[in-house]
């Protein structure tokens, strides 16, 4: 980490968990309890694997001998077997896109892209920390963990990650955990067919997620008129025009033919898609995340 790091880590950590602080009480409690009342949610209580002690109940003709807790079974006259709480180990995988495009700004009023998903993340992590669950980045410097101390090696790697060619940015599916929840943050501005594969990659090993495309409203207005210079964040390409307001239309088609195509994969893999605005206040990506990642248990 650089030496600006930790200070960087812990402003991001403040920004989170100053987002997740916010996030009501009431909302997060409520959607707790009605997640565990569906099937499928993680740290339902029943009986299986696991290490936590969850009830005694009377013995039955099928139980082994080595099953029955003989102390518990002192006190009564009957027979007690001592049960464990099922546990469901499973993860979470945040990615956050690291390509030169986000971190795109149009304005100083608006945080680059790149800096709001990256406290989206994190903010992420902080509520599944608090929940005890497991989670890390969907690469191999952070793999799935619980506790504190995975929450400070995620923001340390959010807060000093410099940006990649879009190559290697790429969701690396081969470390996602089968069976586990993804966050993709991105703008999806690259190669949308690239994207495809490693989204669908994912869901093919059980994987359940959300695409949240995040783009600054000069990328969604295109409020551009008269000469203008467009250069790629990477300064890969640079395109000149003497009247950008001519380009609007066809800009603003693409871009609704993007969205349709990450609408059709999210569908396609069995996630689900949104956008989020710069200029929109982030609590609003946040409780759609995690509703969107609590309804996936």
């Amino acid at each position: 980490m650089s030496p600006a790091g930790p200070a960087a880590a812990a402003g991001l950590r403040q920004q989170a968990g100053g987002l997740a602080d916010a996030l009501p009480p009431l909302l997060a409690e409520a959607r707790q309890l009605a997640a565990a009342i569906q099937t499928g949610e993680h740290g339902r209580r029943r009986a299986g694997v696991g290490e936590e002690f969850w009830q005694y109940r009377t013995a039955r003709p099928e139980d082994e001998a080595r099953r029955i807790d003989w102390r518990r079974s002192a006190r009564s006259d009957q027979f007690y077997i001592r049960e464990k709480e099922w546990q469901a180990a499973q993860s979470v995988h945040l990615w956050v896109d690291r390509s030169a495009s986000m971190n795109f700004r149009s304005s100083e009023r608006w945080p680059e892209k790149g800096a709001r998903a990256r406290v989206l993340a994190l903010a992420v992590a902080i509520l599944l920390e608090r929940a005890g669950e497991r989670f890390g980045l969907a690469d191999d410097r952070a793999p799935p963990r619980a506790g504190r101390a995975q929450l400070g090696r995620v923001a340390g790697i959010l807060a000093d990650e410099a940006p990649l060619p879009e190559a290697e940015a790429a969701l690396a599916t081969a470390t996602l955990v089968s069976g586990a929840r993804a966050l993709v943050l991105s703008d999806f501005f690259g190669d949308i067919d690239r994207m495809s594969e490693l989204v669908l990659a994912a869901a093919a090993r059980g994987v359940i997620g959300a695409l949240m495309q995040i783009v600054d409203p000069a990328e969604e207005d295109f409020p551009f008129a008269g000469r203008t210079v467009f250069e790629m964040m990477s300064g890969a390409a640079r395109h000149e025009t003497q009247e950008a307001g001519g380009l609007r239309r066809r800009y603003i088609e693409r871009l609704a033919e993007r969205r349709d195509r990450l609408q059709a994969l999210a569908a396609k893999a069995g996630w689900q898609f949104t956008i989020h605005r710069t200029d929109q206040p982030p609590m609003a990506a946040l409780v759609w995340i995690h509703t969107v990642l609590g309804g996936a248990r």
